[in-house]
């Protein structure tokens, strides 16, 4: 009798993001807030709504939308927060709906091929084909990459220098 060994997982949070459905790994996940306006911060990065204050630590708050170049539903409420921790530090995500926690199979991920252009720094890894939709996988690194680059590209913003 042959034995088969199971392919590893992926475990991910699913959440909707416009029409689209998009995967993080859970084990980045902190928690899901509902509610509550971020507090709005002068000069802040494109993508960054602003601030919000959870258990002792400041959190930036990213459009999803926003980063993602995803279209915004009409009376959309940004009042979803996914949690997450990359190191030492927290983001919360604006998405529009929290969906499923699933296990996705790495050898069913299909991964962009140098035909598609990839593009540098681009969140989006890959896609998976789930029974009823197609789950786009993120690299939460990448996502939050580009608040880094925007502080560091750009000696001025709106004619404020910064040096």
């Amino acid at each position: 009798m042959t034995q088969t060994m199971p392919s590893s997982v992926l475990p991910c949070c699913t959440f909707r993001v416009g029409d689209d459905c998009f995967a993080i790994e859970s084990a980045l996940v902190v928690e899901v807030l509902r509610g509550g306006d971020p507090v709005r911060v002068p000069l802040a990065p494109d993508g960054v709504l602003g601030l919000v204050h959870l258990r002792g630590r400041i959190v930036p708050i990213i459009d999803l939308a926003d980063r993602l170049g995803v279209a915004q539903r009409a009376g959309r409420r940004a009042d979803t927060h996914l949690v997450i921790r990359l190191q030492d530090d927290w983001y919360g995500l604006i998405v529009d709906e929290m969906l499923d926690v699933i296990d996705i199979p790495v050898d069913g991920i299909e991964h962009p091929t140098a035909s598609s252009g990839e593009v540098p720094g681009e969140p989006r890894v890959g896609v998976f084909a789930a029974t009823d939709r197609l789950v786009h996988i993120l690299d939460a690194q990448r996502m939050i990459q580009f608040l880094v680059r925007q502080r560091t590209q750009s000696p001025t913003r709106h004619g404020v220098s910064h040096g």
